[in-house]
């Protein structure tokens, strides 16, 4: 019933949704002029002269591509409880994110930039309903796992995981159909947690479940052992959608929809502490729509490009298909020339969709070979598929020092079942890469790097890897490869 008394919106956004695809430049045009008036007074645009801004071209002049380090002056001003620093007033919350060199960050999210999370998620689901005029999945429960809503203060801002964070900001409509509860949803334990969310759920009429893969997984093999059931589809015979982001699908697409037992529609998002930047709106299409007319303003660095000392940056207007961008984002919660470490592809430029090719940070060179996350995740969704395979986690290090031998890429996967001939496995992605890759196929065949070499993690390996380091669950993910050792020796000396 409630579904049906939602399509007629659900029609209007899906319809509003294409109207924004077709106007992408113009948006993204407005929106840098409008987010620019609106700073103006701040401190921040006082200190970048705002007010003499009139062109893109003045924009790139008075605010340089900074990380969080380069801004965390004025973020630090906003914790001590300063007001208009970046953005007017004082943000509503604090994202809390752990970062990989600046120990915690705390990414603002004003009132004007919450629609930015919210209705996004609310656009991705309402175009499915749109799309399928018989989904009825708002009838029943829906399901989120992400991490506790509990929130803390500084300086006077609400402070908390950004997944705990938008818990608070669900419109009341849905909250009669939201599960977990939030008293479950508040334990910080994530093996405890996700126990108490098997209680609770089990017996429930879930439709929609929204979360990261592995996370899912978990809750889904829980569910069983609690059942005594074979299948996910023999506990929620009406669940029909998957909700996912944060990683790419491919990896757990066979564990996942063998455990479901039937298959069921995917909806793939791209949510961050910074902005939610896109959603799939069509099924089984891994591109993304950018999400162009939602509070952000967007610009692009080639990947190649980013360290040197004044990069080439460029609008919607400027990119190409097939080129990995480093995205910059600026807001109205108050980043400004932001570097949120990923990288993006687009597919299309009518409309702007893209795929999230990797992280800036997440790549392995030791020998100039510069293997990306995309290429990486590209390997081990051929190499599942051919082989038959079914993989639960993996990630990749370079080993540059070995005890005999060539150098070569340590790949560390724990297999549902291991692979008889790992050999094969090797050859496969070794194969997979070179072709992705031509710098990596010249070290293969100038001799400077042998073949991957394969190394089989234990059973839960991943999990008690990512529990060791308190990253068990939630919006937590497991780092696809590394320039260093640090990660592969941890697992391996679990």
């Amino acid at each position: 019933m409630k579904t049906a008394l939602i399509r007629p919106f659900a029609n209007y956004i899906s319809k509003q949704i294409k109207r924004d695809s077709k106007n992408a430049l113009k948006d993204q045009q407005r929106l840098q002029k409008s987010l620019v008036k609106a700073a103006r007074s701040t401190q921040f645009g006082r200190d970048h002269d705002f007010k003499n801004i009139k062109t893109y071209e003045d924009f790139k002049t008075k605010i340089p591509i900074r990380d969080y380090e380069g801004l965390k002056g004025y973020f630090e001003k906003i914790k001590e409880g300063a007001k208009d620093v970046l953005w007017p007033g004082k943000p509503k919350y604090f994202a809390k994110t752990s970062g990989t060199t600046s120990g915690v960050k705390y990414i603002p999210v004003s009132s004007a930039s919450v629609p930015n999370h919210i209705n996004s998620a609310r656009n991705a689901l309402f175009n499915y309903i749109s799309g399928n005029k018989t989904s009825q999945i708002f009838d029943g429960k829906v399901i989120f796992l992400s991490g506790a809503p509990t929130l803390s203060d500084t300086g006077g801002v609400k402070t908390g995981r950004l997944s705990g964070i938008v818990n608070h900001e669900v419109p009341s409509w849905l909250r009669s159909n939201q599960l977990p509860s939030y008293e479950t949803n508040c334990i910080e334990d994530w093996e405890e947690k996700v126990d108490a969310i098997v209680e609770e759920t089990y017996d429930q009429d879930l439709r929609i479940i929204s979360g990261i893969p592995p996370w899912v997984l978990m809750y889904f093999e829980k569910l069983l052992v609690k059942t005594g059931k074979k299948y996910i589809k023999d506990i929620f015979p009406n669940f029909s959608v998957f909700a996912y982001g944060g990683v790419s699908f491919e990896p757990y697409r066979t564990s996942i929809n063998e455990i479901i037992g039937k298959e069921v529609d995917m909806i793939e998002t791209y949510p961050a502490s910074e902005g939610f930047i896109a959603y799939s709106t069509e099924l089984n299409h891994e591109s993304l729509l950018l999400n162009t007319n939602s509070g952000i303003f967007y610009e692009f660095v080639k990947a190649d490009t980013i360290f040197d000392k004044n990069p080439i940056r460029v609008d919607l207007s400027g990119v190409d298909k097939d080129i990995d961008y480093a995205l910059i984002i600026n807001n109205n919660a108050g980043l400004w020339g932001y570097n949120i470490g990923d990288l993006v592809r687009f597919v299309s430029l009518d409309p702007y969709k893209i795929i999230v090719s990797g992280r800036i940070k997440h790549f392995i060179s030791a020998f100039g070979e510069h293997v990306i996350g995309k290429e990486v995740e590209q390997a081990i969704a051929e190499v599942t598929k051919a082989l038959n395979m079914k993989v639960i986690d993996f990630t990749v290090a370079p080993e540059v020092n070995p005890s005999n031998g060539l150098p070569y890429h340590e790949w560390l996967i724990e297999f549902e079942e291991t692979p008889n001939e790992l050999i094969d496995v090797s050859k496969s992605i070794d194969q997979s890469i070179r072709k992705q890759n031509i710098y990596y196929d010249d070290l293969i065949t100038g001799g400077i790097l042998r073949s991957a070499l394969i190394t089989p993690i234990r059973k839960n390996g991943f999990r008690d890897m990512m529990k060791a380091q308190g990253k068990l669950g939630g919006q937590n993910k497991v780092p696809r490869l590394s320039n260093d050792r640090k990660l592969a020796d941890l697992i391996k000396n679990l």
